[in-house]
């Protein structure tokens, strides 16, 4: 659930399912674990709603399994791992009961849960290769909460590919565009959406995209109004911002 930890142990304590002891006691926890090479940080769901996430690229298998640990001993069960390789969550797996999801190169424990946002997010490819990234976004999206809507392959090669889905683009609460090449699509469902529009760009492309750079570029051009942009290839940081959107109506205490 995304609202703030805090807001929820409060509640808690007004209804009388905590005391006011074990409400401070949640609180007064240290906030960080130091371990080493890494500094655990234990107070971000009761800050943000969300605990930390684990970036697994540059991690050896060996200290995810660590973070990991620390983790769970703190009374932390669902743990998101972003960007880790087949191999390391073999290795992972040997210790820690994980689920590995290989096209988004996404790990987690524990189970996902019921959808509680205020509506559906999309999720919106221009084409197969934009998958990977996608389903990162798609599956942090569902880890946090969300009911998750796929259309793949619907870019702007063949404008009737998505014209085709305009009740699950009129239903959505948040649309993630995700497009390589030169990033149009995000401009074309910001002008049907009225709802915000989170564009990821692709490092999809010929030589002249730059990786990525060139659908960047025309995203944060876009003349469609509500389109926000995120870094190239950036599929988790867009799952989590639509995450955090589709849960709004937690900061007007239940009401959207």
């Amino acid at each position: 659930m995304m609202n703030t930890e805090a807001a929820r142990i409060l509640r808690s304590v007004e209804s009388g399912d905590m005391t006011a002891e074990e409400a401070l006691l949640k609180l007064k926890t240290a906030p960080f674990e130091d371990i080493g090479f890494a500094k655990i940080d234990l107070h971000r769901k009761i800050r943000q709603g969300v605990p930390e996430v684990i970036y697994g690229a540059g991690k050896s298998a060996e200290q995810i399994i660590g973070i990991l640990k620390t983790l769970r001993e703190n009374g932390q069960e669902r743990i998101l791992i972003t960007r880790v390789s087949r191999e390391a969550a073999d290795k992972i797996s040997r210790t820690v009961a994980i689920t590995y999801e290989e096209t988004a190169r996404i790990a987690y424990t524990g189970q996902m849960p019921e959808p509680d946002g205020i509506g559906p997010v999309v999720v919106a490819t221009g084409g197969t290769s934009d998958i990977p990234v996608a389903e990162e976004a798609a599956l942090t999206a569902a880890f946090l909460g969300n009911e998750v809507i796929r259309l793949y392959d619907v870019g702007v090669a063949g404008l009737h590919r998505l014209l085709a889905h305009t009740d699950e683009i009129m239903r959505a609460s948040v649309i993630i565009a995700i497009a390589g090449m030169e990033g149009a699509l995000a401009s074309v469902i910001g002008g049907l959406a009225d709802c915000p529009v989170i564009a990821v760009p692709t490092s999809v492309g010929y030589g002249a995209s730059f990786e990525g750079l060139s659908a960047l570029l025309s995203m944060m051009n876009s003349c469609a109004s509500g389109v926000s942009v995120v870094n190239i290839d950036n599929g988790f940081g867009a799952g989590y911002l639509a995450g955090m959107i589709n849960h709004m109506q937690y900061k007007n205490g239940g009401n959207v």
